[in-house]
Protein backbone atom coordinates (compact mmCIF):
# COMPACT_ATOMS: atom_id res chain seq x y z
CA UNK A 1 0.00 0.00 0.00
CA UNK A 2 2.88 2.08 0.91
CA UNK A 3 4.41 1.52 -2.62
CA UNK A 4 1.25 2.92 -4.49
CA UNK A 5 1.00 5.82 -2.20
CA UNK A 6 4.80 6.82 -3.00
CA UNK A 7 3.74 5.99 -6.46
CA UNK A 8 0.97 8.44 -6.48
CA UNK A 9 3.12 11.55 -4.62
CA UNK A 10 6.16 11.01 -7.25
CA UNK A 11 3.32 11.52 -10.03
CA UNK A 12 1.91 14.24 -8.46
CA UNK A 13 5.10 16.06 -8.01
CA UNK A 14 6.16 15.39 -11.98
CA UNK A 15 3.02 16.89 -12.90
CA UNK A 16 3.26 19.96 -10.40
CA UNK A 17 6.87 20.09 -11.75
CA UNK A 18 5.58 19.92 -15.60
CA UNK A 19 3.03 23.03 -14.71
CA UNK A 20 6.07 24.85 -13.53
CA UNK A 21 7.93 24.70 -16.55
CA UNK A 22 7.75 28.41 -18.82
CA UNK A 23 5.25 27.35 -21.89
CA UNK A 24 7.72 27.94 -24.51
CA UNK A 25 9.79 24.84 -22.82
CA UNK A 26 6.48 22.90 -22.78
CA UNK A 27 6.17 23.02 -26.29
CA UNK A 28 9.47 22.53 -27.58
CA UNK A 29 9.51 19.23 -25.17
CA UNK A 30 6.09 18.02 -27.29
CA UNK A 31 7.46 19.54 -30.66
CA UNK A 32 10.56 17.35 -30.05
CA UNK A 33 8.61 14.07 -28.74
CA UNK A 34 6.50 14.40 -31.71
CA UNK A 35 9.58 14.44 -33.96
CA UNK A 36 11.14 11.65 -32.81
CA UNK A 37 8.10 9.80 -33.79
CA UNK A 38 8.05 11.08 -37.09
CA UNK A 39 11.37 9.86 -37.40
CA UNK A 40 10.62 6.37 -36.21
CA UNK A 41 8.25 5.95 -38.69
CA UNK A 42 10.52 7.22 -41.39
CA UNK A 43 13.05 4.87 -40.59
CA UNK A 44 10.73 2.19 -40.30
CA UNK A 45 8.86 2.92 -43.63
CA UNK A 46 12.42 3.49 -45.07
CA UNK A 47 13.72 0.56 -44.20
CA UNK A 48 12.15 -2.00 -42.60
CA UNK A 49 8.80 -2.49 -43.86
CA UNK A 50 5.92 -0.47 -46.34
CA UNK A 51 1.88 -1.33 -46.74
CA UNK A 52 1.65 -1.42 -50.37
CA UNK A 53 -1.73 -2.03 -52.41
CA UNK A 54 -2.22 -3.51 -55.88
CA UNK A 55 -3.49 -1.18 -58.52
CA UNK A 56 -3.86 -4.12 -61.49
CA UNK A 57 -4.19 -7.52 -62.30
CA UNK A 58 -0.85 -8.18 -63.63
CA UNK A 59 -0.60 -10.87 -60.65
CA UNK A 60 -3.68 -12.21 -60.37
CA UNK A 61 -4.38 -15.00 -59.01
CA UNK A 62 -1.54 -14.61 -56.88
CA UNK A 63 -2.23 -10.98 -55.79
CA UNK A 64 -5.95 -9.65 -56.33
CA UNK A 65 -6.89 -5.86 -57.31
CA UNK A 66 -7.53 -4.61 -53.69
CA UNK A 67 -4.80 -6.66 -51.97
CA UNK A 68 -2.97 -4.83 -49.03
CA UNK A 69 0.22 -5.92 -48.45
CA UNK A 70 3.04 -5.25 -46.03
CA UNK A 71 6.72 -5.66 -48.02
CA UNK A 72 9.86 -6.33 -46.33
CA UNK A 73 12.13 -4.00 -47.36
CA UNK A 74 14.71 -5.35 -44.24
CA UNK A 75 18.29 -6.34 -46.01
CA UNK A 76 17.24 -5.24 -49.91
CA UNK A 77 17.04 -1.44 -49.77
CA UNK A 78 16.88 1.66 -47.63
CA UNK A 79 15.70 4.85 -48.37
CA UNK A 80 15.69 8.77 -47.33
CA UNK A 81 12.40 9.50 -47.52
CA UNK A 82 11.10 12.13 -49.39
CA UNK A 83 14.64 12.74 -51.55
CA UNK A 84 14.37 9.77 -53.96
CA UNK A 85 17.99 8.68 -52.33
CA UNK A 86 18.19 5.02 -51.46
CA UNK A 87 20.92 1.92 -51.16
CA UNK A 88 21.04 -1.58 -52.56
CA UNK A 89 21.59 -3.79 -49.03
CA UNK A 90 23.22 -7.32 -48.75
CA UNK A 91 19.89 -9.40 -49.56
CA UNK A 92 19.53 -10.86 -53.22
CA UNK A 93 16.16 -12.26 -54.66
CA UNK A 94 15.88 -15.37 -56.08
CA UNK A 95 13.99 -16.78 -58.88
CA UNK A 96 10.37 -17.01 -58.73
CA UNK A 97 10.43 -14.97 -55.77
CA UNK A 98 7.96 -11.91 -55.96
CA UNK A 99 9.24 -8.50 -55.38
CA UNK A 100 8.35 -5.06 -55.43
CA UNK A 101 10.87 -2.66 -57.48
CA UNK A 102 11.55 0.41 -59.69
CA UNK A 103 10.25 -0.14 -63.31
CA UNK A 104 13.60 0.24 -65.45
CA UNK A 105 11.16 2.78 -67.55
CA UNK A 106 10.26 6.91 -67.75
CA UNK A 107 8.55 7.80 -64.85
CA UNK A 108 9.88 5.19 -62.65
CA UNK A 109 6.80 3.72 -61.29
CA UNK A 110 6.59 0.95 -58.89
CA UNK A 111 5.99 -2.55 -59.85
CA UNK A 112 5.20 -5.62 -58.55
CA UNK A 113 6.26 -8.88 -60.29
CA UNK A 114 7.74 -12.36 -60.00
CA UNK A 115 11.28 -12.71 -60.94
CA UNK A 116 11.95 -15.41 -63.88
CA UNK A 117 15.52 -15.02 -64.56
CA UNK A 118 18.24 -14.01 -62.13
CA UNK A 119 21.66 -13.10 -63.44
CA UNK A 120 23.58 -15.01 -65.50
CA UNK A 121 20.04 -17.03 -66.40
CA UNK A 122 18.81 -17.83 -70.05
CA UNK A 123 15.28 -17.12 -70.17
CA UNK A 124 13.01 -18.02 -73.20
CA UNK A 125 9.33 -18.43 -74.19
CA UNK A 126 8.63 -21.82 -76.40
CA UNK A 127 4.92 -22.66 -77.53
CA UNK A 128 3.69 -20.77 -74.26
CA UNK A 129 6.21 -22.69 -71.89
CA UNK A 130 8.95 -20.22 -70.00
CA UNK A 131 12.68 -22.33 -70.15
CA UNK A 132 15.10 -21.10 -68.06
CA UNK A 133 18.78 -22.28 -69.21
CA UNK A 134 17.21 -25.00 -71.40
CA UNK A 135 14.51 -26.69 -68.91
CA UNK A 136 11.18 -25.70 -68.70
CA UNK A 137 10.53 -23.86 -65.08
CA UNK A 138 8.09 -25.20 -63.34
CA UNK A 139 5.10 -22.45 -62.13
CA UNK A 140 2.16 -24.14 -60.17
CA UNK A 141 1.77 -20.57 -58.93
CA UNK A 142 -0.14 -20.20 -62.40
CA UNK A 143 -3.81 -20.42 -62.91
CA UNK A 144 -4.18 -20.15 -66.88
CA UNK A 145 -0.94 -20.83 -69.57
CA UNK A 146 0.11 -18.97 -71.62
CA UNK A 147 -0.93 -19.32 -75.56
CA UNK A 148 0.94 -22.04 -77.25
CA UNK A 149 2.18 -19.45 -79.88
CA UNK A 150 3.48 -17.22 -77.05
CA UNK A 151 7.31 -17.19 -78.04
CA UNK A 152 10.03 -14.70 -76.59
CA UNK A 153 13.88 -14.69 -76.33
CA UNK A 154 16.25 -15.99 -75.73
CA UNK A 155 17.37 -13.18 -73.48
CA UNK A 156 20.78 -13.81 -71.20
CA UNK A 157 19.99 -11.71 -67.85
CA UNK A 158 23.04 -9.71 -67.07
CA UNK A 159 24.97 -9.32 -64.12
CA UNK A 160 23.09 -7.71 -61.33
CA UNK A 161 20.00 -7.19 -63.28
CA UNK A 162 17.07 -9.55 -62.91
CA UNK A 163 13.98 -10.61 -65.27
CA UNK A 164 10.99 -10.60 -64.14
CA UNK A 165 7.35 -11.17 -65.55
CA UNK A 166 3.82 -11.17 -64.10
CA UNK A 167 1.51 -14.33 -63.08
CA UNK A 168 -1.49 -13.11 -65.24
CA UNK A 169 1.04 -13.74 -67.95
CA UNK A 170 -1.89 -12.80 -71.05
CA UNK A 171 -2.51 -9.14 -68.35
CA UNK A 172 0.93 -8.08 -67.61
CA UNK A 173 3.37 -5.65 -69.20
CA UNK A 174 6.46 -7.00 -67.76
CA UNK A 175 9.83 -7.64 -69.22
CA UNK A 176 9.10 -9.12 -71.89
CA UNK A 177 7.79 -6.15 -73.74
CA UNK A 178 10.02 -3.38 -72.75
CA UNK A 179 12.14 -1.59 -74.60
CA UNK A 180 15.75 -4.12 -75.22
CA UNK A 181 17.59 -1.26 -73.68
CA UNK A 182 14.99 -1.41 -70.65
CA UNK A 183 14.36 -4.99 -70.27
CA UNK A 184 15.96 -6.11 -67.24
CA UNK A 185 15.48 -4.82 -63.16
CA UNK A 186 18.69 -3.48 -61.79
CA UNK A 187 19.28 -4.88 -58.41
CA UNK A 188 19.53 -1.47 -57.40
CA UNK A 189 15.51 -0.60 -58.49
CA UNK A 190 14.36 -3.49 -56.18
CA UNK A 191 12.40 -2.12 -52.64
CA UNK A 192 11.88 -5.35 -51.21
CA UNK A 193 9.71 -8.32 -51.50
CA UNK A 194 5.76 -8.94 -50.25
CA UNK A 195 5.71 -10.77 -46.41
CA UNK A 196 1.39 -10.42 -45.71
CA UNK A 197 -1.76 -9.80 -46.96
CA UNK A 198 -3.00 -7.65 -43.96
CA UNK A 199 -6.55 -6.76 -45.71
CA UNK A 200 -8.41 -7.25 -48.74
CA UNK A 201 -11.08 -5.09 -50.46
CA UNK A 202 -13.31 -5.38 -53.62
CA UNK A 203 -13.52 -2.62 -55.47
CA UNK A 204 -13.37 -0.69 -58.69
CA UNK A 205 -9.93 -0.82 -59.88
CA UNK A 206 -9.70 3.15 -59.66
CA UNK A 207 -10.10 3.18 -56.15
CA UNK A 208 -6.49 1.93 -56.05
CA UNK A 209 -4.97 3.71 -58.19
CA UNK A 210 -2.62 6.63 -57.17
CA UNK A 211 -4.36 10.25 -56.26
CA UNK A 212 -7.48 8.85 -56.34
CA UNK A 213 -8.17 9.18 -53.14
CA UNK A 214 -12.07 10.06 -52.95
CA UNK A 215 -12.19 6.68 -54.77
CA UNK A 216 -10.05 4.99 -52.33
CA UNK A 217 -12.19 6.20 -49.27
CA UNK A 218 -15.68 5.07 -50.99
CA UNK A 219 -14.11 1.94 -51.10
CA UNK A 220 -12.96 1.62 -47.51
CA UNK A 221 -16.43 3.05 -46.60
CA UNK A 222 -17.90 0.51 -48.47
CA UNK A 223 -16.26 -2.20 -46.95
CA UNK A 224 -17.42 -1.18 -43.31
CA UNK A 225 -21.01 -0.81 -44.25
CA UNK A 226 -20.30 -4.19 -46.68
CA UNK A 227 -17.85 -6.33 -45.09
CA UNK A 228 -18.60 -8.97 -47.73
CA UNK A 229 -16.89 -6.29 -50.15
CA UNK A 230 -13.99 -7.68 -47.79
CA UNK A 231 -12.07 -10.71 -49.21
CA UNK A 232 -11.73 -12.37 -45.43
CA UNK A 233 -10.06 -15.82 -46.82
CA UNK A 234 -7.31 -13.86 -48.31
CA UNK A 235 -6.41 -12.00 -44.94
CA UNK A 236 -3.15 -13.19 -43.49
CA UNK A 237 -2.07 -15.05 -46.71
CA UNK A 238 1.95 -15.20 -46.65
CA UNK A 239 4.42 -15.53 -48.90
Amino acid sequence: MSDEKEEKVAKKAAEKQEEQLPLGKRVMREVLSWVWVILAFLFIHGTIVQARVIPSPSMEETLLIGDHLLVSRFGYDAELPFTGLHASLWRHPQRQQVIVFRAPLPGNQDFIKRIIGVPGDKVEVRSGAVWVNGKALEEPYLTELMSPHDTFGPVTVPPRHFFVMGDNRSNSFDGRFWPAESRFVPRENILGTPVIIYMSVEAPELAWQPWHIRERFLAYVGAVIHPSTVRWKRLFTTF
